[in-house]
């Protein structure tokens, strides 16, 4: 019988120092705080119409829901943003919270924005959700909502 248990310890000896080698992920609090710091990148890449920032945080196949229940995708909302059909001149977000699941992470948020959309002034008060994947190392947005509130 101890012959049969040192065996199956000497077996596991290389398993478990692997495992104590390996790296460990970073906290879930040191991805909270990276996903909000995201968060206002974006709207101050917006603002100063910097759409390279914008263009790494959306990841490729990003799709969004608008206030008005319109989708877009990142070729679409890029184009009006360079063209100045889009715009964001000011925003202010509160109430962030982040949920982290593994690779993927939901972020949900209140803001207060002075902008345009397309022509017409759509500043005011909004309320969104955003859905983080991290992929080969660093997060990208793949799906937004946004719904505007009243006051």
């Amino acid at each position: 019988m101890k012959l049969l248990l040192c065996a199956i310890l000497i077996a596991a000896a290389p398993v478990c120092a692997f495992a104590k080698n390996k790296p460990k992920p970073p906290s879930s609090s040191a991805v909270e705080q990276t996903l909000m710091q995201m968060e206002r990148d974006w709207g101050q890449a917006e603002v100063q119409k910097d759409f390279a920032a914008v263009e790494r945080i959306l990841a490729g196949d990003w799709m969004g829901i608008d206030y008005q229940g319109n989708t877009f995708d990142k070729p679409t909302v890029l184009q009006y943003m360079r063209s100045g059909a889009s715009t964001l001149q000011s925003e202010e977000i509160s109430g962030m919270r982040v949920r982290v699941f593994g690779n993927t992470a939901i972020v949900t948020g209140m803001d207060t924005e002075k902008s345009s959309d397309r022509g017409q002034d759509s500043s005011g008060k909004y309320v969104w959700t955003d859905v983080f994947v991290l992929r080969n190392g660093r997060w990208q947005v793949v799906a937004s909502q946004s719904t505007r509130i009243a006051g």
